[in-house]
Protein backbone atom coordinates (compact mmCIF):
# COMPACT_ATOMS: atom_id res chain seq x y z
CA UNK A 1 0.00 0.00 0.00
CA UNK A 2 1.25 3.45 -0.84
CA UNK A 3 1.93 5.54 2.27
CA UNK A 4 0.36 8.96 2.70
CA UNK A 5 2.75 11.69 1.53
CA UNK A 6 4.08 14.08 4.15
CA UNK A 7 3.31 17.79 3.98
CA UNK A 8 6.86 18.45 2.83
CA UNK A 9 6.31 16.21 -0.19
CA UNK A 10 3.07 17.88 -1.25
CA UNK A 11 2.72 20.99 -3.41
CA UNK A 12 0.87 23.94 -2.00
CA UNK A 13 -2.67 24.73 -3.10
CA UNK A 14 -3.22 26.06 -6.59
CA UNK A 15 -2.35 29.72 -6.98
CA UNK A 16 -4.49 31.39 -9.68
CA UNK A 17 -1.64 33.82 -10.25
CA UNK A 18 0.39 30.93 -11.61
CA UNK A 19 -1.89 30.61 -14.64
CA UNK A 20 0.96 31.66 -16.91
CA UNK A 21 3.11 28.71 -15.84
CA UNK A 22 3.82 25.92 -18.36
CA UNK A 23 0.87 23.58 -18.84
CA UNK A 24 0.83 20.35 -16.87
CA UNK A 25 0.93 17.13 -18.84
CA UNK A 26 -0.01 13.53 -18.21
CA UNK A 27 0.55 10.13 -19.75
CA UNK A 28 -2.80 8.82 -20.93
CA UNK A 29 -4.36 5.87 -22.71
CA UNK A 30 -5.56 7.14 -26.09
CA UNK A 31 -7.86 5.24 -28.41
CA UNK A 32 -7.00 6.73 -31.80
CA UNK A 33 -9.60 4.51 -33.47
CA UNK A 34 -11.14 1.10 -32.70
CA UNK A 35 -8.49 -1.42 -31.64
CA UNK A 36 -5.72 1.16 -32.05
CA UNK A 37 -4.58 2.06 -28.54
CA UNK A 38 -1.42 3.77 -27.38
CA UNK A 39 0.04 5.83 -24.55
CA UNK A 40 0.49 9.53 -25.26
CA UNK A 41 1.72 12.56 -23.38
CA UNK A 42 -1.17 15.05 -23.31
CA UNK A 43 -1.40 18.62 -22.01
CA UNK A 44 -3.94 19.09 -19.25
CA UNK A 45 -6.43 21.91 -18.96
CA UNK A 46 -5.44 24.52 -16.39
CA UNK A 47 -7.13 23.86 -13.03
CA UNK A 48 -9.45 26.44 -11.50
CA UNK A 49 -10.38 27.26 -7.93
CA UNK A 50 -13.03 24.49 -7.88
CA UNK A 51 -10.72 21.84 -9.33
CA UNK A 52 -8.32 19.22 -8.07
CA UNK A 53 -5.17 17.85 -9.65
CA UNK A 54 -5.08 14.12 -8.88
CA UNK A 55 -2.13 11.80 -9.42
CA UNK A 56 -3.76 8.53 -10.47
CA UNK A 57 -2.47 5.36 -8.81
CA UNK A 58 -4.76 2.74 -10.38
CA UNK A 59 -7.49 2.62 -13.00
CA UNK A 60 -9.77 -0.26 -13.91
CA UNK A 61 -10.70 -1.46 -17.39
CA UNK A 62 -14.43 -1.87 -17.97
CA UNK A 63 -15.40 -4.97 -19.95
CA UNK A 64 -18.75 -3.34 -20.78
CA UNK A 65 -18.63 0.18 -22.18
CA UNK A 66 -14.84 0.27 -22.67
CA UNK A 67 -14.94 -2.98 -24.61
CA UNK A 68 -17.49 -1.38 -26.96
CA UNK A 69 -15.33 1.74 -27.35
CA UNK A 70 -12.25 -0.39 -28.03
CA UNK A 71 -14.00 -2.64 -30.54
CA UNK A 72 -15.86 0.19 -32.29
CA UNK A 73 -19.27 -1.34 -31.48
CA UNK A 74 -20.41 1.41 -29.13
CA UNK A 75 -23.90 2.60 -30.16
CA UNK A 76 -24.39 6.37 -30.63
CA UNK A 77 -23.43 7.91 -27.32
CA UNK A 78 -23.09 11.55 -26.12
CA UNK A 79 -19.54 12.76 -26.73
CA UNK A 80 -18.53 9.69 -28.72
CA UNK A 81 -15.68 10.20 -31.16
CA UNK A 82 -12.01 9.37 -31.61
CA UNK A 83 -9.36 10.03 -30.41
CA UNK A 84 -10.49 9.59 -26.83
CA UNK A 85 -9.21 8.80 -23.35
CA UNK A 86 -11.32 6.03 -21.75
CA UNK A 87 -11.74 5.05 -18.11
CA UNK A 88 -14.17 5.84 -15.30
CA UNK A 89 -12.73 3.66 -12.51
CA UNK A 90 -9.71 5.53 -11.14
CA UNK A 91 -8.15 5.99 -7.71
CA UNK A 92 -5.44 8.48 -6.88
CA UNK A 93 -4.07 11.08 -4.50
CA UNK A 94 -4.89 14.74 -4.60
CA UNK A 95 -1.75 16.62 -5.62
CA UNK A 96 -3.19 20.12 -5.64
CA UNK A 97 -6.51 21.54 -4.49
CA UNK A 98 -8.19 24.72 -5.68
CA UNK A 99 -8.82 27.45 -3.14
CA UNK A 100 -12.62 26.92 -3.25
CA UNK A 101 -12.43 23.19 -2.48
CA UNK A 102 -12.67 21.37 0.84
CA UNK A 103 -10.52 18.42 -0.21
CA UNK A 104 -7.03 18.30 1.27
CA UNK A 105 -3.86 17.53 -0.68
CA UNK A 106 -2.73 13.98 0.01
CA UNK A 107 -6.27 12.63 0.28
CA UNK A 108 -6.92 9.41 -1.64
CA UNK A 109 -10.00 9.76 -3.84
CA UNK A 110 -12.12 7.84 -6.32
CA UNK A 111 -12.30 9.59 -9.72
CA UNK A 112 -15.19 8.63 -12.07
CA UNK A 113 -13.46 10.04 -15.14
CA UNK A 114 -12.28 13.47 -16.30
CA UNK A 115 -12.48 15.86 -19.25
CA UNK A 116 -9.22 17.75 -19.17
CA UNK A 117 -7.32 16.87 -22.35
CA UNK A 118 -8.14 19.78 -24.68
CA UNK A 119 -8.91 18.53 -28.19
CA UNK A 120 -8.73 14.86 -27.12
CA UNK A 121 -12.07 13.69 -25.79
CA UNK A 122 -12.32 12.39 -22.27
CA UNK A 123 -14.76 9.51 -22.71
CA UNK A 124 -14.63 8.79 -19.91
CA UNK A 125 -11.16 10.17 -19.29
CA UNK A 126 -9.84 8.45 -16.17
CA UNK A 127 -7.10 6.29 -17.70
CA UNK A 128 -4.20 8.69 -17.21
CA UNK A 129 -1.35 9.29 -14.82
CA UNK A 130 -2.80 12.64 -13.76
CA UNK A 131 -6.14 14.38 -14.19
CA UNK A 132 -7.73 17.75 -13.54
CA UNK A 133 -11.23 17.22 -12.21
CA UNK A 134 -13.89 19.28 -10.38
CA UNK A 135 -13.72 18.55 -6.66
CA UNK A 136 -17.46 17.90 -6.65
CA UNK A 137 -16.94 14.78 -8.79
CA UNK A 138 -14.47 12.91 -6.61
CA UNK A 139 -15.19 10.76 -3.56
CA UNK A 140 -12.69 10.65 -0.66
CA UNK A 141 -11.64 7.08 0.18
CA UNK A 142 -10.36 5.23 3.20
CA UNK A 143 -6.71 4.41 2.47
CA UNK A 144 -7.37 0.76 3.30
CA UNK A 145 -9.42 0.29 0.12
CA UNK A 146 -6.33 1.08 -2.00
CA UNK A 147 -6.66 -0.40 -5.53
CA UNK A 148 -10.01 -1.99 -4.65
CA UNK A 149 -11.46 1.50 -4.79
CA UNK A 150 -11.58 1.21 -8.60
CA UNK A 151 -14.52 -1.18 -8.08
CA UNK A 152 -16.78 1.51 -6.61
CA UNK A 153 -18.31 2.46 -9.97
CA UNK A 154 -19.38 -1.13 -10.66
CA UNK A 155 -20.55 -1.53 -7.07
CA UNK A 156 -22.66 1.62 -7.41
CA UNK A 157 -24.09 0.25 -10.67
CA UNK A 158 -25.04 -2.95 -8.84
CA UNK A 159 -26.52 -1.03 -5.91
CA UNK A 160 -28.59 1.12 -8.27
CA UNK A 161 -30.48 -1.99 -9.46
CA UNK A 162 -32.11 -2.44 -6.06
CA UNK A 163 -32.19 1.24 -5.09
CA UNK A 164 -34.20 1.98 -8.24
CA UNK A 165 -36.69 -0.71 -7.15
CA UNK A 166 -37.16 0.66 -3.65
CA UNK A 167 -34.78 -1.83 -2.04
CA UNK A 168 -36.00 -5.01 -3.75
CA UNK A 169 -33.03 -7.19 -4.68
CA UNK A 170 -33.00 -9.64 -7.60
CA UNK A 171 -33.52 -13.27 -6.63
CA UNK A 172 -31.87 -14.47 -9.85
CA UNK A 173 -28.73 -12.87 -11.29
CA UNK A 174 -27.46 -13.86 -14.73
CA UNK A 175 -23.67 -13.81 -15.05
CA UNK A 176 -20.94 -14.26 -12.44
CA UNK A 177 -18.53 -11.62 -13.67
CA UNK A 178 -17.61 -8.68 -11.44
CA UNK A 179 -20.99 -6.96 -11.82
CA UNK A 180 -22.88 -10.18 -11.11
CA UNK A 181 -20.73 -10.87 -8.05
CA UNK A 182 -21.27 -7.36 -6.74
CA UNK A 183 -25.03 -7.65 -7.28
CA UNK A 184 -25.03 -10.88 -5.31
CA UNK A 185 -22.72 -9.59 -2.53
CA UNK A 186 -24.81 -6.46 -2.05
CA UNK A 187 -27.99 -8.54 -1.92
CA UNK A 188 -26.45 -10.83 0.70
CA UNK A 189 -25.21 -7.84 2.71
CA UNK A 190 -28.81 -6.59 2.77
CA UNK A 191 -30.25 -9.92 3.94
CA UNK A 192 -31.26 -11.51 0.61
CA UNK A 193 -30.02 -14.79 -0.85
CA UNK A 194 -29.99 -14.73 -4.65
CA UNK A 195 -29.22 -17.49 -7.12
CA UNK A 196 -26.62 -16.77 -9.83
CA UNK A 197 -26.53 -18.40 -13.25
CA UNK A 198 -23.15 -18.91 -14.91
CA UNK A 199 -22.53 -21.03 -18.02
CA UNK A 200 -18.71 -20.91 -17.83
CA UNK A 201 -17.46 -23.54 -15.34
CA UNK A 202 -14.34 -21.56 -14.43
CA UNK A 203 -16.44 -18.61 -13.27
CA UNK A 204 -18.66 -20.49 -10.82
CA UNK A 205 -16.20 -20.20 -7.95
CA UNK A 206 -15.84 -17.32 -5.51
CA UNK A 207 -19.42 -17.15 -4.24
CA UNK A 208 -19.88 -15.51 -0.83
CA UNK A 209 -23.19 -16.52 0.74
CA UNK A 210 -25.09 -17.43 -2.43
CA UNK A 211 -25.29 -20.29 -4.94
CA UNK A 212 -23.85 -20.25 -8.47
CA UNK A 213 -25.32 -22.86 -10.83
CA UNK A 214 -25.53 -23.78 -14.49
CA UNK A 215 -28.88 -22.58 -15.93
CA UNK A 216 -29.61 -26.10 -17.16
CA UNK A 217 -29.62 -27.31 -13.54
CA UNK A 218 -32.31 -24.83 -12.49
CA UNK A 219 -35.99 -25.81 -12.87
CA UNK A 220 -37.48 -22.78 -11.10
CA UNK A 221 -40.09 -20.66 -12.86
CA UNK A 222 -41.13 -18.45 -9.98
CA UNK A 223 -38.49 -15.73 -9.81
CA UNK A 224 -39.91 -12.35 -8.87
CA UNK A 225 -36.95 -10.34 -10.12
CA UNK A 226 -34.29 -11.47 -12.60
CA UNK A 227 -31.29 -9.23 -13.26
CA UNK A 228 -29.16 -9.80 -16.35
CA UNK A 229 -25.56 -8.75 -15.67
CA UNK A 230 -24.15 -10.60 -18.67
CA UNK A 231 -24.97 -8.15 -21.46
CA UNK A 232 -25.62 -11.15 -23.70
CA UNK A 233 -28.15 -10.87 -26.50
CA UNK A 234 -31.03 -13.28 -27.05
CA UNK A 235 -31.77 -13.98 -23.37
CA UNK A 236 -35.07 -12.22 -22.86
CA UNK A 237 -37.34 -15.11 -23.87
CA UNK A 238 -35.41 -17.49 -21.60
CA UNK A 239 -35.59 -15.10 -18.65
CA UNK A 240 -39.25 -14.21 -19.12
CA UNK A 241 -40.09 -17.93 -19.08
CA UNK A 242 -38.57 -18.16 -15.58
CA UNK A 243 -40.65 -15.34 -14.07
CA UNK A 244 -43.47 -15.65 -11.58
CA UNK A 245 -46.68 -13.82 -12.57
CA UNK A 246 -46.07 -10.09 -12.23
CA UNK A 247 -42.30 -10.54 -12.14
CA UNK A 248 -39.69 -8.32 -13.76
CA UNK A 249 -36.53 -8.62 -15.81
CA UNK A 250 -33.89 -5.97 -15.08
CA UNK A 251 -31.27 -5.20 -17.72
CA UNK A 252 -28.06 -4.14 -15.98
CA UNK A 253 -25.61 -4.83 -18.81
CA UNK A 254 -24.80 -2.62 -21.80
CA UNK A 255 -26.21 -3.87 -25.09
CA UNK A 256 -24.90 -2.98 -28.54
CA UNK A 257 -27.68 -4.66 -30.53
CA UNK A 258 -31.47 -4.35 -30.46
CA UNK A 259 -33.23 -6.60 -27.94
CA UNK A 260 -36.48 -8.41 -28.66
CA UNK A 261 -38.82 -10.91 -27.01
CA UNK A 262 -41.92 -12.94 -27.83
CA UNK A 263 -44.99 -11.09 -26.62
CA UNK A 264 -47.41 -13.93 -25.61
CA UNK A 265 -45.29 -15.41 -22.75
CA UNK A 266 -44.62 -11.91 -21.37
CA UNK A 267 -48.33 -11.09 -21.69
CA UNK A 268 -49.36 -14.27 -19.85
CA UNK A 269 -47.06 -13.41 -16.94
CA UNK A 270 -47.84 -9.67 -17.03
CA UNK A 271 -44.07 -9.23 -16.99
CA UNK A 272 -42.23 -5.96 -16.49
CA UNK A 273 -39.00 -4.94 -18.20
CA UNK A 274 -36.76 -2.44 -16.40
CA UNK A 275 -33.48 -0.87 -17.47
CA UNK A 276 -31.03 0.02 -14.70
CA UNK A 277 -29.38 3.20 -15.91
CA UNK A 278 -26.23 4.89 -14.65
CA UNK A 279 -25.63 5.00 -10.92
CA UNK A 280 -26.39 8.18 -9.00
CA UNK A 281 -24.27 9.95 -6.35
CA UNK A 282 -26.38 8.39 -3.58
CA UNK A 283 -25.58 4.91 -4.89
CA UNK A 284 -21.85 5.66 -4.80
CA UNK A 285 -22.08 7.01 -1.26
CA UNK A 286 -24.01 3.91 -0.14
CA UNK A 287 -21.53 1.37 -1.52
CA UNK A 288 -18.59 3.39 -0.22
CA UNK A 289 -20.08 3.11 3.27
CA UNK A 290 -20.75 -0.62 2.83
CA UNK A 291 -17.19 -1.24 1.59
CA UNK A 292 -15.44 0.86 4.22
CA UNK A 293 -17.51 -0.72 7.02
CA UNK A 294 -16.67 -4.24 5.81
CA UNK A 295 -20.30 -5.16 5.09
CA UNK A 296 -19.46 -5.38 1.37
CA UNK A 297 -16.28 -7.27 0.51
CA UNK A 298 -14.39 -6.14 -2.59
CA UNK A 299 -11.80 -8.90 -2.17
CA UNK A 300 -11.04 -11.40 -4.93
CA UNK A 301 -12.53 -9.33 -7.75
CA UNK A 302 -9.33 -7.81 -9.14
CA UNK A 303 -7.60 -10.74 -10.85
CA UNK A 304 -5.05 -8.98 -13.09
CA UNK A 305 -2.69 -6.05 -12.49
CA UNK A 306 -0.43 -4.56 -15.16
CA UNK A 307 1.94 -1.60 -15.31
CA UNK A 308 0.13 1.12 -17.26
CA UNK A 309 2.99 1.22 -19.75
CA UNK A 310 1.70 -2.17 -20.96
CA UNK A 311 -1.81 -0.80 -21.54
CA UNK A 312 -2.35 -2.24 -25.01
CA UNK A 313 -1.68 -5.81 -23.84
CA UNK A 314 -3.75 -5.18 -20.71
CA UNK A 315 -6.82 -4.14 -22.70
CA UNK A 316 -6.53 -7.20 -24.94
CA UNK A 317 -6.27 -9.48 -21.91
CA UNK A 318 -9.21 -7.79 -20.18
CA UNK A 319 -11.42 -8.34 -23.23
CA UNK A 320 -10.13 -11.72 -24.36
CA UNK A 321 -9.18 -13.81 -21.33
CA UNK A 322 -12.18 -15.46 -19.57
CA UNK A 323 -10.11 -15.78 -16.38
CA UNK A 324 -9.80 -11.98 -16.15
CA UNK A 325 -12.57 -10.62 -13.95
CA UNK A 326 -11.07 -7.15 -13.48
CA UNK A 327 -7.89 -5.73 -14.97
CA UNK A 328 -6.22 -2.83 -13.19
CA UNK A 329 -3.59 -0.51 -14.66
CA UNK A 330 -0.93 0.64 -12.21
CA UNK A 331 0.08 4.25 -12.95
CA UNK A 332 2.47 4.79 -10.06
CA UNK A 333 5.61 4.53 -12.22
CA UNK A 334 4.26 6.76 -15.03
CA UNK A 335 5.04 10.49 -15.12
Amino acid sequence: MTSTPTNAELPTRIDPAAAGAPAMTATAVVLERPQALSLARLPLDAPGEDDLVVDIEWSGISTGTERLLWSGRMPPFPGLGYPLVPGYESVGRVRQAGSATAVRPGQRVFVPGARCYGAVRGLFGGAASRVVVPAARVVPLDDRLAERGVLLALAATAYHVSAQAGGRHPDLIVGHGVLGRLLARIAVACGAKPVVWETHPDRRGGALGYDVIDPSDDARRDYRSICDASGAKGLLDTLIARLAPGGEVVLAGFYDEPLSFAFPPAFMREASLRIAAQWQPGDLAAVKQLAESGALSLDGLITHRVDARQADAAYRTAFGDPSCLKMVLDWRSCP
